[in-house]
């Protein structure tokens, strides 16, 4: 009798154990595999480098993808847009001045971001604290978006509405993705892809 009640429990056991394994061997890992051994979890090599240059980390996408160009991009395509030697000097400045603000509102977030993972690192962590903590840490990345943004509303003044308008289509901005179909692309999965049916 005791062995027929003892069978089920141990079957059911092997099969938990089965399953858990299985499980284990098909689970796919997490998207921040290897994350963890980032000394700021939260920022990877390429963000770092990124702020630390005071480039715009993608920042400033309101601005540039409503037609007002940030001044990076303005210098990168001078000649194709035609600025002038004035434009390009008033434009240097924008962007030298941008740059200064953005390393040091950049070096802030990196600061407040370390701050997080020591703290979690360090352990005993309270609700309170971690509220300033991720407050610094906004207000820093907040300062950011602000240098970079404020600076693209610094460039329209200066140029003429062709410019503007060869930025935009050097860029690819408004192009229909649906009027030709790149080379080596399936077309019919490339026009379902990009919504053209």
């Amino acid at each position: 009798m005791i062995r027929h009640a003892v069978l089920p429990g141990l079957a059911a056991a092997i099969l938990l154990t089965l399953s858990a394994s299985a499980m284990a061997q098909h689970a796919s890992p997490s998207p921040y595999a290897g994350a963890e051994r980032r000394a700021i979890k939260s920022l990877s090599q390429e963000d770092l480098d990124e702020l630390r240059r005071g480039g715009g980390w993608g920042l400033a996408l309101a601005a540039e993808l409503n037609g007002v160009p940030g001044p990076a991009h303005l210098l990168e395509l001078k000649d194709a847009i035609g600025l002038t030697a004035e434009q390009v000097a008033a434009i240097e400045a924008i962007h030298a001045q941008m740059r200064s603000e953005a390393r040091a509102a950049g070096e802030r977030l990196i600061a407040a971001e370390a701050a997080i993972e020591a703290a979690f690192r360090a352990g005993g962590l309270d609700v309170g604290t971690l509220r300033g903590l991720v407050a610094d840490a906004e207000a820093a990345r907040a300062d950011l978006r602000f240098v970079h943004l404020s600076r693209h509303l610094s460039t329209p003044p200066l140029l003429t509405a062709d410019q503007i308008a060869a930025y935009a289509a050097a860029r690819g901005y408004g192009s229909d993705p649906c009027a030709a179909v790149p080379e080596g692309h399936d077309a019919a999965m490339w026009r379902r892809h990009n919504g053209c049916d």
